[in-house]
């Protein structure tokens, strides 16, 4: 049972009302984020009405407002835009849904005045406006809208969409729009593509920068962007409707040359029953460079030559992943299907390869997260000198993984990080090393031979001859 000290709607309700209310007044003193949540809660409690009205006042504040947000800002910026989305859907959504649509829409055009004024490198923001898009899907769905009103409302947004928070709109408002919605939208779009581009005289046009072949104009930036907009929207409405032939007449011949288009449209033969044309296209593809991987391209290759039931043809292409790429995932699907216990032979006989793969680091870590704990280990003490110190994202996994039964392979990969900060003068990663150094003095008490390696106390002296001025690193250690 928990203590009724403990932070729960339980125990707080036992504060009564009025307590409470002083305590969010206190709270709310000088946060303005807090008094904004607080006027929406109230305003949803008077009404729905008096929650849009409140919540329009701040989506045209947010569209105002021209200072630019930093790091140190966004994540204020990004609670405000959460609670307005989230008022949106839970105090106008349940009474209003066709107001509450509205609003949606204009939550999610707030994105070109928002990222005019900051960076979302990180992606938080445009998550934000996503869900706005997924929440559109919910609430024209409640409304119960008319499917053309809609389509014209997704026309103009698509045309809108500079920042990306529409690029999934035509997926997520398909069941909405139906098919008199989907018809109406792809007409509109077909119209706007066979409309002549606007010329304009060349004193009325802006240089936005040089390329090459000359200056770039602003207005063919804007036609191309728009051709872009309307390839792409086909495209969806192709898919939503499940016309194939609608979505390769989006791509040009030369197009459907490149391994990820190419890719794209055998994928949709193959699902339409049309697999001959679907292995035909992928295989008239321009490949690239032998020893870049080009999944998709494989991926869809290989779906072909199942639906054909040319399965040696599928497994021999799952094989050649493999032992190209040392993709697990391409030899497990090629293990599932082979027969009872053949697959423990050829396994034996991939692993086999693994260790004499040219690449060292990727031989380690396929081993490590097979798993086939005992071969990376045998692989780390074998070639210790090739371990890439720098690699730290593959190492520290494999060093973890190794600890428990393997502890001396498991001490050569911490070391090579070690070394590795301390030679190349790596100040930032100074205490993960020294955090290594630790576990290596831990590992050393499970080693009954260090063979031909160090032991750890030769290690230690050897680091501390060469690196013993760096205390900032030897700091972390005590």
């Amino acid at each position: 049972m928990a203590s009724k000290n403990t932070l729960n709607a339980q125990n707080l309700e036992a504060l009564g009302a009025a307590r409470l209310a002083e305590l969010l007044m206190e709270i709310s003193s000088g946060d303005t984020a807090v008094k904004r949540r607080l006027r929406l809660a109230l305003a949803g409690a008077r009404s729905p009405a008096d929650a849009s009205r409140e919540i329009r006042k701040r989506l045209a504040a947010i569209s105002r407002s021209s200072a630019f947000i930093d790091w140190q800002k966004r994540r204020a910026l990004v609670d405000d835009l959460e609670t307005q989305r989230r008022a949106i859907v839970d105090h106008v959504g349940p009474a209003d849904p066709k107001e509450a649509l509205d609003l949606m829409w204009s939550f999610t055009a707030l994105a070109a005045s928002v990222f005019a004024r900051c960076d979302d490198s990180s992606g938080t923001i445009i998550g934000v406006f996503h869900q706005g898009v997924k929440d559109l899907a919910r609430l024209a769905e409640t409304a119960r809208c008319n499917a053309v009103e809609l389509a014209d409302r997704t026309y103009q947004a698509l045309l809108a969409n500079d920042c990306g928070q529409y690029d999934h709109l035509i997926a997520t408002l398909s069941g909405s729009l139906g098919d008199a919605g989907l018809v109406h939208l792809k007409q509109r779009l077909i119209t706007l593509s066979s409309e002549p581009t606007k010329k304009l005289a060349d004193h009325e046009r802006r240089k936005i920068g040089w390329s090459s072949s000359g200056p770039i104009f602003e207005d063919d930036i804007q036609n191309r962007h728009q051709a872009s907009v309307i390839r792409f929207a086909l495209s969806d409405i192709a898919d939503a409707q499940g016309d194939v032939d609608a979505f390769i007449a989006q791509h040009d011949t030369r197009s459907t040359k490149f391994p990820k288009i190419a890719a794209e449209i055998s994928r949709r033969l193959t699902a339409a029953g049309r697999a001959d044309e679907a292995l035909q296209i992928v295989e008239a593809a321009e490949r690239g460079r032998a020893d870049r991987p080009e999944f998709e391209w494989e991926d869809a290759r290989i779906a072909a030559l199942d639906a054909l039931s040319r399965s040696e043809e599928a497994q021999s292409a799952r094989w050649s992943c493999f032992e190209r790429f040392l993709s697990e995932r391409h030899l497990r699907e090629h293990l599932k299907r082979l027969p009872d216990f053949d697959d423990i032979e050829v396994e034996t006989r991939a692993l086999d390869i693994v260790k004499s793969h040219a690449n060292f680091q990727q031989a380690l870590w396929f081993l490590a997260s097979w798993p086939a704990l005992d071969r990376a280990a045998k692989l780390v003490l074998q070639r210790s000198q090739d371990l890439d110190g720098d690699r730290y994202e593959i190492l520290t996994p494999i060093a973890e993984a190794l600890a428990g039964k393997y502890p001396l392979a498991a001490t050569l990969a911490l070391r090579a990080m070690i070394v590795f900060a301390l030679d190349q003068s790596r100040t930032s990663r100074y205490r993960h090393a020294a955090r290594h150094l630790l576990e290596c003095a831990g590992l050393a008490a499970n080693i009954a031979d260090f063979g031909k390696h160090e032991t750890h106390q030769a290690f230690l002296a050897r680091m501390r001859g060469k690196h013993g001025k760096k205390t900032s690193f030897w700091s972390n250690t005590a």
